[in-house]
């Protein structure tokens, strides 16, 4: 092995050391017998047991999982028909508009995003009465809206690089717009559907700031709660919920990349 391979390869081990040490220490101190999170006491699985008896984290959970796929859902809807305009409508009156207004959310401060938020729902709990009580409905609508700029990007890369034959065959053989669209376009970006969901998803289960923002009292998602653990210290039931997250986001991961790969090699 020459001196270039050896660098690339102490770069590649460092990188990833840095990235997955602090999670596998993660793991590892779940396990930990003792009440005081950095000091090891022994193994023990206690923590998770009292976990699932902290009803304040398995509400907060519960709270952050509904939201997260309803957001996802709703994102990848939204963000699929967005990217389906800006890669196959060609150009069109407020195109540059359009396209600034889906791409804004990604670059905007997520303080910004969440005080725009905050003051949008005041304003119609003015005018109209909703809502009534900020909560599950208004961070659903506030993580859909930037959720749904990163699937409608993912969706529109997708699309152009995709062989436009294929529609205008079947186009040629009689298939209406729409139902091309269901037939043809869908099923040949559906990795790509999957991927913005999963990633919307991950990103309205990690979301802070905006949900601090739009939510109400008795609606702390799981965020929100052990960001208000940590402040007061970490427990140790904090790392067994974070190996919990750990696991259930490098499954999505592993199933997203056997999708892909099974869709590639068909």
């Amino acid at each position: 092995m020459n001196r270039q391979s050896r660098f690339i390869m102490s770069m590649l081990v460092f990188g990833y050391s840095f990235l997955f040490v602090p999670l596998i220490l993660v793991v590892v101190y779940s396990f930990n017998d003792s009440s005081i999170a950095t000091i090891w006491g022994g193994f023990s699985t206690r923590w998770y047991g009292e976990l699932f008896r902290n009803e304040q984290i398995l509400s907060a959970a519960y709270l952050s999982l509904r939201i997260a796929i309803t957001s996802a859902t709703a994102a990848t809807v939204l963000g699929t028909m967005a990217g389906l305009v800006l890669a196959r409508f060609g150009r069109f009156k407020g195109r540059t508009l359009f396209s600034g207004m889906i791409t804004a959310p990604m670059v905007m401060p997520e303080v910004i995003t969440g005080l725009s938020l905050l003051l949008l729902f005041v304003t119609l709990q003015q005018l109209t009465g909703w809502p009534g009580q900020r909560g599950f409905s208004t961070i659903a609508i506030a993580h859909t809206t930037f959720s749904m700029a990163y699937v409608a990007i993912i969706v529109q890369s997708r699309l152009i690089a995709m062989d436009e034959s294929l529609e205008e065959a079947a186009m040629d053989l009689g298939g209406k717009p729409l139902q091309v669209v269901f037939d043809i376009t869908l099923p040949l970006i559906a990795p790509a559907m999957i991927a913005g969901w999963l990633l919307s998803f991950t990103l309205s289960l990690d979301d802070l700031v905006i949900a601090s923002f739009v939510s109400g009292p008795g609606s702390s998602t799981l965020p929100m709660y052990i960001f208000s653990k940590v402040k007061l210290g970490v427990s140790p039931d904090i790392n067994a919920l974070a190996t919990l997250i750990i696991v259930v986001v490098s499954l999505g991961v592993a199933i997203a990349w056997i999708v892909a790969r099974k869709s590639t090699k068909a």
